[in-house]
């Protein structure tokens, strides 16, 4: 049975490339764009990569569960491969923001500051923006992974230390049930006014998660290296490592002013191909509805940027100096 992804998809704007600055504009330079450009130039698109350098993965000390480095791998020197890769093959990264996309006689119409860029498709590849405490130099408490946004990622690194998950109460216990895996010392900062539903409160209850219900007042790192919680009773609590569950919002602004269908909590929805709803503009990564995992990510890339590639028209190979 033929591979469903090799089926060409006819989408408008398919005059020739010479009519277009690029055939793919990739906006955002994490593992998910910087895979589709991988991708698109080893099947001889022109491709170009707007990176705004805020990738969550550069945030990773280091990670574990990544395929292939059995050793670990900080998200810096993933993001460094992985842009060395791509230019090796010909694909463009430039640093910046893209302010608006519209749609064009040949695909679409970028505007990056002052300039203006016609590609024949795009992936957004832009990611999500997390929500983090209020916290004196959070991103370096991140960075020292004291400060953690994924326990997916890192819950086996969580061995049987001191953890606490701060957010609403109802997500923060189904987070802290997760980390019962990792830890028998885990408890529950509740933030905001709501109150825990009475199933949340005997899941904590049964897997012995701790809840403190007070207002926080202040949290910082303290000497010791350890996340310092003050609450407004004057209450105060140590921790080795803290779990925001203060939820996220996907950049997916740009496709949205387009148009592109989103869930409620405005992710980009897509089918197989990973083509939103508006012809020819492509979503990978965390902007999409799905696990926030970069293995995800860079799969989500591989399949979009192979559609990319079959949705235009073909391009023979010709041999160098020959006719």
């Amino acid at each position: 049975m033929p591979d469903s992804t090799l089926a060409s998809v006819a989408v408008p704007g398919s005059a020739e490339r010479s009519d277009a600055d690029v055939d793919c504009l990739v906006i955002g330079g994490g593992p998910a764009g910087l895979t589709a450009a991988i991708y698109l130039a080893r099947f001889h698109r022109s491709c170009v990569v707007i990176d705004a350098d805020s990738s969550r993965a550069s945030y990773i000390p280091e990670s574990h569960n990544y395929p292939g480095f059995p050793p670990g791998v900080s998200g810096k020197e993933l993001l460094d491969r992985l842009k060395r890769q791509a230019t090796s093959y010909g694909a463009r990264l430039e640093h910046g923001f893209v302010d608006q996309i519209q749609q064009h006689a040949l695909g679409f119409e970028a505007r990056i500051g002052q300039r203006v860029l016609i590609a024949r498709r795009v992936i957004l590849a832009s990611g999500i923006e997390d929500t983090l405490p209020d916290m004196p130099n959070v991103h370096d408490a991140i960075r020292a992974s004291v400060v953690r946004l994924c326990a997916i990622c890192d819950g086996y690194e969580v061995d049987g230390h001191s953890v606490a998950v701060y957010g609403e109460a109802d997500t923060a216990i189904t987070h802290a049930v997760f980390l019962r895996t990792f830890t028998d010392r885990v408890t529950v900062i509740a933030h905001g006014n709501k109150q825990a539903c009475e199933h949340a409160l005997a899941q904590a209850e049964r897997y012995g998660i701790g809840l403190v219900s007070d207002r926080v007042r202040s949290m910082q790192l303290a000497q010791d290296q350890r996340v310092e919680v003050v609450t407004c009773k004057d209450d105060r609590f140590c921790f080795d490592i803290v779990y925001p569950s203060l939820g996220s919002a996907p950049r997916s602004g740009l496709a949205g002013s387009l148009g592109a269908q989103c869930n409620e909590e405005g992710a980009l929805i897509v089918n197989e191909h990973q083509e939103t709803s508006v012809p020819g503009l492509y979503a990978i990564g965390d902007v999409v509805f799905g696990l926030k995992q970069i293995c995800v990510a860079t799969g989500q890339a591989a399949q979009g940027a192979t559609a990319v590639h079959n949705s235009l028209e073909v391009n023979p190979w010709r041999r160098p100096g020959g006719v």
